[in-house]
């Protein structure tokens, strides 16, 4: 009962690397589970700072019944300034509990988990949103960072692998580094251009952006699609021609986000054609003659059902880190 184990963050690399099928499957189950009600996921909740307002650390609560029953939190940190460092822009902790005590069962190195969830997230929605498949298609990415190289690495795992990848990045450096990763490690034709019109013409953009204003203003054509992974990129007018699919609407109208800002701007919701689980299950039907657009504000519950599928991996390969005695008090009296 009073186990407590550290998973290290090259084993969390190590399980998730070598497990990208069963992480997209978990994601889908999740989403799932969450539409019929088996989880609880509140508000996150920002700590932000006078002197650096582009920074932020963010803590997100959340209870996932179905198969894991464990609640947990995410302790994430997001320092944009760091890409000027050479460092992740993101790092995080996560905290699993079990359900029965309350008690915490686990710490875990988290940002992999984070870029892992968003990246499977982006796969399952890709998949989904365009059936027809991607051959024949051209795909951007917009930012080449780390959560651009996982987002490439999950859509090749799901199948959703495009002709041509075009890469786009303020960084040039960045932008080549996530080519020599498509071409050289997954196998991918891909390319870099430094002209943004140029990336929002493909048939399917991707958002790995750390923006915190949006700069797109035009709105896509019908049949591209768009996955808004940094939340921020978009106009509301680009989100209100666009067919609007998201993983949770309420935590996606938050935080000034597009979604968020083109239901300020129009003060209503007119512009939500559902979840993405409602098109998993067949209750919701993506209309013809408009882009679409996925936006995930990003769930906890996923970093949960992540969390404990990496540390049940972890235990059995004899590789979570048990620390003895944690708890000094095991004993009411």
């Amino acid at each position: 009962m009073f186990e407590f184990d550290l998973v290290a963050g090259p084993v969390v690399h190590e399980v998730l690397a070598g497990n990208r099928h069963a992480v997209l499957d978990l994601v889908r189950q999740t989403y799932l589970a969450h539409e019929a009600g088996e989880s609880v996921n509140p508000d996150s909740y920002f700590l932000r700072f006078p002197e650096k307002p582009d920074a932020r650390i963010i803590a997100l609560p959340s209870f996932l019944g179905s198969d894991v029953q464990l609640a947990g939190i995410k302790w994430i940190s997001s320092f944009p300034s760091n890409t000027e460092r050479s460092i992740p822009r993101a790092s995080a902790l996560l905290i699993l509990n079990d359900y029965e005590t309350g008690y915490p069962i686990a710490c875990l190195e988290a940002a992999q988990i984070s870029a892992a969830r968003t990246a499977a997230s982006a796969a399952v929605a890709a998949a989904a949103l365009r059936p027809g498949g991607y051959r024949g298609t051209r795909m951007a990415v917009i930012g080449a960072g780390i959560i651009a190289r996982n987002v490439c690495e999950y859509l090749k795992a799901a199948g959703c692998t495009p002709d041509v990848f075009l890469v786009h990045d303020l960084q040039a450096d960045a932008g080549h580094a996530l080519v020599g990763h498509l071409n050289d490690v997954l196998g991918e034709n891909a390319e870099f251009t430094a002209d943004l019109d140029t990336a929002l013409a493909a048939d399917t953009v991707v958002f790995t952006t750390t923006a915190g204003t949006p700069y797109v203003h035009t709105p896509f054509k019908p049949g591209q699609l768009a996955l808004n992974l940094s939340l921020r990129d978009l106009d509301p007018e680009v989100i209100l021609a666009a067919s609007n699919v998201f993983d949770d609407v309420e935590h996606c109208m938050k935080a000034n986000t597009s979604p968020h800002l083109a239901e300020q701007a129009t003060g209503g919701r007119k512009f939500v054609t559902g979840t993405l689980a409602g098109v998993l299950n067949g209750e919701v039907t993506v209309p013809d003659g408009q882009p679409v657009v996925f936006s995930p504000f990003g769930l906890g519950i996923l970093d949960l059902a992540l969390g404990a599928y990496v540390h049940q991996q972890a235990r059995a390969a004899g590789k979570a880190l048990a620390v003895p005695d944690f708890f000094a008090e095991t004993q009411r009296w």
